[in-house]
């Protein structure tokens, strides 16, 4: 059990904790969650013990061992399995051991141990999770040095994984992984056999590895039962109830002091007016419900192209050497939304380069409109920002003529807002920069936008907004995410980018993960999914419409989203609570993201409605 007891403590002036107290069962996964700034990772270093605290403690077992990733491995000449090895302290010192001791009862208390701690299949589990992280049999053979930083921080989680600490803290662990490797990471922490710690924005995560929340807010731990969504209902629902009871304590307030004003400078009712300030001064104030606005991301409309915007035409792209993609036929209109699947080094960022222009072909050509204009977000664009330069003078740079008010009515459509508007960008949350690069590839309204890995900065609410704004983008969208709940809400088409090849994923994404974990040596595949990957005989009719029939069921489900967007926007705007407050800004951008839903909504429709006929006439 691990027990956080009445913990205070202040970092560079600012309190992170006060009087924070929460209570972790032994065995529990545990999903930690809270804004960004808001003191998640201060949390793992003041249970490791870096830090010491102001106030208060933190009780773990005596013996316990603490394990996270600090740093990633280093590039040494030990090979991948000998690094993940070696991380099990106890059964590297006791085979060296086993080498020179001469004791014979010492002898078999070395192989007692070493029997109890399954040494004998100590290789096997290390390569199992260097297999589930991407990792195939000949690059565990391979030294560390021959592998950048961001594969050896893959190395120093499995690592930690195969040393199976008794507190297991992980800060973001699928930041630097694929979705595949998230797929992968899921299923291993669900059945970890000790506790585990998880700071993760990755809502699918937190909603099939983890039993509990532990929510950091307001300097305080609140810890609930069950995944993400549960704790975000359960935390919705006691807001409600404090919101009511501020209310009714307000209402009582008024009351108690319109009679000491009416009445105290009366004689006769001098007692009971007094008797009534003693009751508003032992009245507890209820405190009111602060909840911090999640900026909306919001990108300007395109106009409409006639289709395809793009059409490739037997394409092969490499960068010099050996092919990386080959023989391409594929085609992209402006209302498609594709998500690219495949393990990482397989070519995925290479066909977005391809698709945005940036790379040339070997063989064959890619013909796009002549006004398309993409915007293409790539992890390493948040290092292409100037670092001394504000946000503000970004976009003078790009809209030199227009004025300063509607220069920072872009950067607050943005999400950047006044406060943080002339602020030096070194200064800034990731959250921040990432939100600024976004502005910044979509200011010209881009007939297509290629987004890879967007969400690695931004926390689960701003997630949500990004889900929002591209379901209401008039755009084509092609999407590589480790992050799957950003892929099953914005994606209608997965394109398989696997040995060479790009080709249509025809199931679902619980198809894919499945798929993806009978190969990683997780749960085996279920027979559909075996049928989905099957080429389909041209004999059987059911063979010949089954990309239709793909492309409806992703149809429906489009439609099912947004018209679950549209009925919550309808409570918030039946919610009494806006109009008795005047709040009309929030009315108006109800009623606007309404319409922008609304017209999503008749897009999905008659693209149903199109397939349907074609699914008809093709019997």
């Amino acid at each position: 059990m691990l027990t956080i007891k009445d913990i205070t403590f202040t970092l560079e002036g600012r309190r992170l904790f006060d009087g924070a107290t929460a209570t972790i069962p032994a065995g529990h996964k545990v999903g930690v969650v809270g804004r960004n700034g808001t003191g998640k990772t201060t949390l793992f270093r003041l249970i490791r013990g870096e830090w010491a605290l102001d106030g208060g403690e933190i009780e773990i077992p005596r013996q316990a061992r603490i394990g996270g990733v600090a740093q990633e491995a280093p590039a040494s000449d030990a090979t991948l399995l000998e690094t993940v090895l070696a991380a099990d302290t106890e059964r590297a010192a006791l085979l060296l051991e086993a080498e020179t001791a001469k004791d014979a009862t010492r002898i078999a208390d070395i192989h007692t141990r070493l029997a109890d701690i399954e040494s004998h299949s100590a290789e096997a589990r290390a390569a199992s999770i260097l297999t589930g992280l991407g990792f195939d049999a000949e690059a565990q053979q391979r030294p560390c040095k021959d592998f950048s930083g961001g594969w050896r921080m893959r190395v120093a989680l499995a690592a930690v994984l195969f040393s199976q600490p008794d507190v297991l803290l992980l800060d973001e662990p699928t930041n630097y992984l694929d979705l595949e490797g998230t797929v992968w990471l899921e299923t291993f922490l669900a059945r970890y056999p000790h506790t585990a710690l998880v700071i993760s924005h990755d809502r699918g995560l937190l909603n099939r590895s983890v039993g509990g929340i532990l929510h950091l807010d307001s300097q305080n731990l609140t810890f609930y039962q069950g995944n993400y969504d549960q704790f975000d209902r359960m935390r919705r629902a006691n807001l409600e109830q404090q919101m009511s009871a501020k209310k009714k304590q307000d209402a009582q307030r008024a009351h108690l002091q319109s009679f000491v004003d009416r009445f105290k400078a009366k004689a006769s009712k001098a007692k009971q007016a007094q008797s009534r300030v003693k009751m508003l001064e032992k009245m507890q104030p209820i405190a009111g419900v602060v909840e911090s606005n999640v900026a909306a991301f919001s990108f300007p409309a395109p106009e409409e192209l006639s289709p395809p915007i793009v059409n490739m035409r037997d394409a092969s792209v490499g960068y010099g050497g050996p092919l990386i993609l080959r023989k391409l036929d594929l085609r992209i209109d402006q209302d498609d939304r594709i998500a690219l699947l495949g393990s990482n080094g397989q070519g995925k960022s290479t066909l977005s380069k391809l698709i945005a222009g940036r790379l040339e072909t070997t063989d064959g050509n890619v013909v796009t409109s002549n006004k398309l204009r993409i915007g293409y977000f790539a992890q390493h664009q948040l290092d292409e920002l100037f670092p001394d330069e504000t946000p503000l003078e970004h976009i003078r740079t790009l809209r030199p003529a227009e004025g300063a008010a509607k220069q920072r009515a872009r950067l607050a459509a943005g999400g950047i807002g006044a406060d943080i508007a002339d602020v030096e960008v070194k200064r800034l949350s990731g959250g921040q920069k990432a939100r600024l690069a976004m502005l910044l590839c979509t200011i010209d309204a881009p007939h297509l936008l290629i987004l890879d890995e967007p969400t690695n900065h931004l926390d689960i609410e701003s997630r949500e907004a990004l889900v929002m704004a591209l379901t209401e983008y008039e755009g084509a969208v092609i999407l590589v995410s480790h992050d799957p709940h950003l892929v099953e809400a914005v994606a209608d088409r997965l394109w398989l980018v696997k040995d060479g090849a790009v080709v249509p994923f025809e199931g679902d994404m619980d198809e894919y993960r499945r798929m993806l974990l009978s190969e990683r040596g997780g749960k085996p595949a279920k027979d559909k999914v075996e049928k989905a990957e099957k080429p389909k005989a041209k004999s059987t009719p059911r063979s010949a419409t089954a990309p239709l029939r793909a492309e409806l069921v992703k149809a429906e489900g489009r439609i099912a989203k947004l018209e679950e967007m549209r009925d919550k926007i309808d409570e918030g705007l039946a919610d009494p609570r806006i109009y008795e407050r005047g709040d009309t800004e929030r009315q108006n951008m109800l009623r606007k993201k309404r319409a922008e839903v609304m017209k999503g909504l008749e897009r999905a429709e008659a693209i149903w409605l199109d397939i349907s006929t074609k699914l008809e006439k093709a019997g």
